[in-house]
């Protein structure tokens, strides 16, 4: 452990298989509260004591000025880190703006998409203003994961589809896990544009295709995300509640006999950053860590599972796989805390990448292959506590579950005939139930397969008449479906089937389907 006084403030930083580098400058200033809302330090605004600032490794806490000093090089991005009761400034288009960026010579100007102009010399003192907020400990917040749109007309599909049905929703903040959009980095602005209008501060994680894939190294693949939204790490406090945003794509950039290609993982300084920012914590508060590809891929995951295994409270999100599926990660996966680690992938805005027959206004139904719709989730914190549901794209909010039965079964034949419930959000941990024209309550058994709605879009599109629009994605194995049968020898007539969910956060679900019995 090395100690280093900044101001007057001792911090300690943790060195992970490497030395420290030397910086070529040094970096001063003062986090201070903005009275009157400018956005610059006036006579008499006084500076916010504690107030954690980083660099991208290293973190310090202001003095009781505000003051703060780090070092940098010549690619540096500061950052605050939010602590409870305050909010940095947004900017125009509702996106959080609590950095800095230093590159006094720019991104490279060989890349396909424009990152960051020349910013000069290092300012005399760069300052960061803070305003004052109620926290309470309980908020919700709105998760989107892969909007993904690879054209305008798929920013256009994003903001009827998605965009329109939450403007105006009570949430402190939301927050995009990722793939923003699909290679073209132009789109950053567009769909910039159309979230704004949801009205609340967003959040953003850096997706593997929010990256410029001419960059010859992954230092480089972030330039233009970076001058759209910042600091591709970062962390923030909202209320009693932690939240960690990683950057866990890297980027290969390709070679004379290689494609780039990317992998996921966190690099040495990134960890660094995590382990400064967790040694700062209360060790009982919640720590909610983002990402975009799933925690089981990253190739650090033990050391990262080592630096979280001293915090009881943890949970975390990604999204990537265009599927919804809870972990509950334990030793067999590398986890050593005394409690599994539940990690979410969460559902996508863009479904099957907007793939699909439009409907009648012209979006894609674009049902994932996990046979579940497309949609957004709200996550609820309350102290240590946290749950969430999933909201169904331009759907009642009870819309939780698809059930399959054929459409008319044989009487002789009903006790042979499964069930089939797919119910969205479901994990391990949820209770399913049946019960027949409203008799006794039977236990349904979870069954990993594919969802037969989606198995049979995809035998249509090898038929004769097959759907418009583009195809969906290969059939695969849904991880939230659940079976079981109907009665023996019911009598001929229309019955009705109910499905009773219990999820995970003792959330109560109701599905209804009528099927005929000749």
């Amino acid at each position: 452990m090395a100690h280093m006084r900044m101001g007057c403030t001792l911090v300690a930083v943790m060195l992970v298989g490497e030395t420290l580098a030397v910086a070529a400058d040094r970096a001063r200033g003062v986090v201070f509260h903005d009275r009157n809302n400018n956005g610059r330090r006036d006579v008499g605004e006084q500076g916010v004591a504690d107030v954690r600032v980083s660099n991208g490794r290293d973190i310090v806490q202001t003095a009781t000025t505000g003051a703060y000093e780090l070092p940098v090089n010549g690619d540096t991005i500061l950052f605050v880190i939010k602590p409870r009761g305050w909010m940095t400034a947004v900017n125009e288009l509702n996106l959080p703006a609590f950095h800095y960026i230093h590159k006094p010579a720019g991104s490279p100007a060989a890349l396909k998409y424009p990152g960051v102009s020349p910013t000069g010399p290092l300012p005399a003192s760069i300052d960061f203003p803070l305003y004052k907020r109620a926290e309470p400990d309980r908020f919700t917040v709105l998760l989107f994961g892969d909007s993904q749109p690879y054209s305008i007309q798929e920013v256009d599909f994003f903001a009827h589809d998605i965009v329109e049905q939450v403007i105006g929703i009570d949430a402190a903040f939301g927050m995009s896990l990722g793939d923003l959009v699909g290679d073209d980095l132009r789109l950053f602005d567009p769909l910039n544009r159309a979230v704004a209008h949801i009205g609340i501060p967003f959040y953003n994680v850096l997706g593997n295709h929010d990256i410029d894939f001419t960059a010859k190294h992954d230092l480089h693949s972030d330039e233009a995300y970076e001058r759209t939204y910042g600091p591709p790490y970062y962390s923030f406090d909202y209320g009693p509640v932690h939240f960690v945003v990683l950057d866990d794509v890297v980027w290969h950039g390709a070679t004379e006999d290689k494609d780039g290609h990317y992998t996921a993982g966190l690099g040495a300084k990134q960890l660094e950053f995590v382990r400064n920012d967790l040694a700062l914590l209360d060790k009982e508060q919640l720590v909610v860590l983002t990402m975009h590809i799933p925690i089981v891929e990253i190739a650090e995951r033990k050391e990262l599972f080592t630096l979280l295994a001293e915090h009881p409270n943890t949970v975390s999100f990604s999204a990537h796989w265009h599927v919804h599926r809870h972990w509950f990660l334990s030793e067999e996966h590398g986890w050593t805390g005394a409690q599994p680690h539940h990690h979410t992938t969460f559902v996508t805005t863009s479904g099957s990448w907007w793939r699909g027959a439009p409907d009648e206004v012209g979006v894609p139904h674009t049902m994932m292959r996990d046979g579940g719709p497309n949609g957004w989730c709200v996550a609820t914190f309350d102290g240590t506590e946290y749950s969430y549901r999933f909201q169904a794209a331009r759907r009642p909010v009870e819309y939780q579950m698809n059930i399959w039965t054929p459409e008319v079964v044989k009487s002789a034949k009903a006790a042979e005939t499964e069930v089939v419930a797919n119910f969205f959000m479901g994990s391990e941990r949820a209770k399913v139930e049946m019960r027949f024209n409203r008799g006794p309550w039977t236990q349904m058994e979870r069954s990993e397969r594919p969802d037969p709605y989606y198995a049979a879009l995809k035998a249509a599109e090898k038929g004769d008449d097959p759907p418009r629009g583009r195809k969906l994605p290969r059939l695969e194995n849904s991880p939230h479906v659940w079976v079981g049968h109907l009665p023996a020898d019911p009598p001929a007539g229309t019955h009705l089937i109910e499905v009773r969910t219990t999820d995970m956060f003792g959330q109560e679900h109701w599905g209804r389907r009528l099927m005929r019995v000749e």
